[in-house]
């Protein structure tokens, strides 16, 4: 099957504006912090993809009904009262340990929820997000 055309993609457009125009000031801080969190694991900067997400590293995915698309290892976008990251929710092992010691949040969809940063043990949340940059690396 040939490769699918998603309106999310990678960009040219500044992550450091982006980040600097969030316009509530505890998501600015915590998007800031997460997106230091995702450049230490990453070991690379930050890409745009689309307007409002922001993703590290690169990968061809194929599903299991033949669809191709390109899209970002590990990522997160900061969504009106809560952010959303891009990870590995429930697809390796080790996952559910990781979560039920990370502190409040929500998962789905592939993402995991948190509405700030003071709601999680950032320490967790780094060995989680670096587990699942580990976990879809091709």
């Amino acid at each position: 099957m040939a490769k699918a055309k998603i309106k999310t993609t990678q960009n040219e457009a500044s992550v450091e504006a982006f980040l600097n125009s969030i316009a509530d000031e505890q998501q600015r801080v915590d998007s800031i912090k997460i997106d230091e969190m995702m450049q230490r694991v990453a070991g690379e900067k930050p890409k745009m993809w689309g307007p409002s997400i922001i993703g590290y590293g690169f990968r061809h995915i194929v599903s299991p009904s033949g669809r191709e698309v390109d899209w970002l290892i590990i990522g997160f976008s900061p969504r009106k009262g809560k952010l959303s990251l891009y990870v590995s929710v429930g697809k390796m092992d080790g996952f559910d340990t990781l979560l039920a010691r990370l502190g409040k949040h929500k998962t789905g969809m592939g993402c995991l929820y948190i509405n700030k940063l003071a709601d999680v043990d950032e320490t967790v949340l780094e060995e989680l997000i670096s587990a699942s940059f580990k976990n879809n690396q091709e």
